[in-house]
């Protein structure tokens, strides 16, 4: 079949010539689709922001925010109308305002596919418009990636932050009356640390400890939180889960497995276990 043109959803008196086309992308700490479905005004200074050229030219921003996964695949965040712009660069210097009017109930429901060449990320909008496709049009707004299964958790600590401050019930569900041993990966070093959930605490529990603490009160995490920072710690920290089983699981079954990864994993020698 072939694909709806993203020009076949445009309001009839739109002008493409009006609009500057916003394509976010990974800024190095944040992902744009995470913005876009967490923090409404987190994703409105997204785009006010002006860099070392006066980009937001003309009346209108169509906002996109580049998918996680696949970077071809853009979430519709919106048409922007600019109210006013200042010459500094490298801020906020353009007034925005949403125009619900303007495709407003599209806004985290639309997904475009654009095959964008180069690193210009900000372009007028009718050099793209005969490149963009309608992907698809979710039911509900999107809010986040579903759960991906428990032998599929690979996720960022600032991940688990946006999961548990949504209390997502997808993933609070699948792990809060379970037990498990997780492994918690360093991107940037490859050093890890071995922990369990056993007792009373879940998986969900216990994770909720670390997006509130970042280092879930453990001694070696503590001293790499305190040396490296904690924007480093949220972005290089990421989760996985090695063995998990029901609540009703014998705790010294869980502690016997987990000194078996610790041993595995070189965590003692090499990783951040103390213990």
């Amino acid at each position: 079949m072939q694909p709806i043109p993203l020009a076949a959803l445009l309001p009839a008196d739109f002008d493409p010539a009006t609009c500057k086309l916003h394509c976010a992308v990974f800024n190095g700490k944040n992902y744009p689709i995470d913005v876009l479905a967490n923090d409404p005004e987190e994703w409105q200074r997204w785009n006010s922001w002006r860099g070392d050229k006066n980009d937001f030219n003309r009346q209108f921003i169509f906002s996109l925010a580049q998918d996680r996964h696949d970077p071809t695949l853009w979430l519709f965040g919106g048409i922007w109308e600019v109210m006013a712009r200042r010459p500094e660069p490298r801020t906020y210097s353009y007034d925005v305002i949403p125009r619900e009017d303007l495709m407003g109930s599209f806004v985290r429901r639309l997904y475009v596919r654009l095959h964008l060449a180069g690193r210009q990320r900000r372009r007028t909008m009718e050099s793209c418009l005969d490149e963009m496709t309608v992907s698809s049009i979710l039911e509900e707004a999107f809010v986040g990636d579903p759960f991906p299964g428990h032998d599929r958790i690979n996720h960022a600590l600032a991940d688990l932050q946006v999961i548990v401050s949504q209390q997502r019930p997808d993933w609070r569900i699948a792990l809060e009356h379970m037990k498990g041993v997780y492994v918690i990966h360093d991107q940037t070093t490859g050093a890890r640390y071995v922990g369990s959930a056993y007792g009373d605490t879940g998986i969900w529990q216990r994770w909720s400890t670390y997006a509130a603490t970042l280092h879930g009160n453990n001694v070696g995490l503590k001293e790499l939180l305190d040396e490296m920072g904690a924007d480093y710690f949220c972005a290089n920290m990421k989760f996985a889960l090695l063995e998990f089983w029901s609540m009703r699981t014998d705790d010294d079954h869980v502690l016997e497995r987990e000194s078996y990864w610790k041993e595995v994993l070189h965590a003692r020698s090499l990783g951040h276990n103390k213990n």
